[in-house]
């Protein structure tokens, strides 16, 4: 259902028209950079992925047990990763980033530790979710609720911005889209930096050329996990960058140091 609503949309079926016409047209054999049509629908197809993706997670978790159906949803999930591996060859052609994820320098050494799961903290950690395609927040928003973290959804930079002003030192995170209407991801970013310099943001999207990656990582982004992914490496990132953040903080107050989270 979701995705036949989806593809009903004029936009998709946009995305869908460039795609098959980039498909059908010789690629150059020189090494000009691609088009900004092709970086928007490697994005847009990667949106789809997400929330195929999230879809059938959420299925699976409805028919969990029901015998027979498992070899179908493996089958869908099989599907889903070699639709990614294409995606992500096309976000190479078009010059983006082959960086699955990324972790600020200052978190990276926290990240790599293998330490037990956290206990479970006895006050919910809040996260602001911004994407401005509503079924991806409506799939991160039932994920994430179900990892027991808050959630809070905004559909665009400016409601993201209107809530984190609200409540500056509510939010544990910020899980930040980057293609947006009007205000996009890096400029959002920005925004939130400035109204708290410490503020913890995860860049997920389905597509970012490596320059204003490392521009934004520079900046102080947090982390980056790129889409589509899976509810549980969404899941797990987001305590991998939490936990990170929360060993960096404890060490700069030991060492009396600024800290960049």
């Amino acid at each position: 259902m979701f995705v036949q609503r989806l593809l009903a949309t004029k936009r998709r079926d946009r995305a869908r028209h460039e795609y098959l016409h980039s498909m059908n047209n010789d690629p150059p054999e020189s090494s000009a950079p691609a088009t900004p049509q092709t970086a928007a629908t490697t994005s847009e197809l990667n949106n789809l992925l997400e929330i195929i993706s999230g879809t059938s997670a959420a299925i699976e978790n409805i028919w969990e047990g029901n015998k027979g159906s498992e070899k179908y949803f493996e089958m869908l999930r099989t599907s889903v990763d070699r639709a990614a591996k294409v995606t992500a060859q096309l976000a190479e052609h078009a010059g983006g980033s082959d960086q699955k994820v990324l972790f600020h320098p200052e978190l990276a050494a926290f990240a790599r530790q293998k330490n037990p799961p956290p206990p479970p903290a006895a006050k919910k950690r809040s996260l602001l979710v911004v994407d401005d395609e509503p079924m991806v927040l409506v799939l991160s928003k039932s994920i994430l609720s179900e990892a027991g973290f808050e959630v809070v959804t905004a559909q665009s930079g400016f409601e993201c911005l209107d809530l984190f002003r609200k409540r500056p030192h509510h939010f544990d995170l910020v899980v930040l889209d980057l293609s947006m209407p009007f205000m996009n991801g890096e400029e959002t970013f920005t925004r939130l930096k400035s109204i708290r310099p410490d503020v913890a943001v995860m860049l997920s999207t389905g597509f970012i050329d490596q320059e204003r990656l490392d521009r934004m990582l520079g900046a102080g982004m947090a982390g980056f996990l790129r889409k589509p992914h899976r509810p549980s490496e969404l899941v797990a990132n987001i305590n991998a960058i939490l936990e990170s953040v929360k060993m960096s903080r404890a060490g700069c107050l030991a060492g009396g140091s600024t800290c960049s989270f």
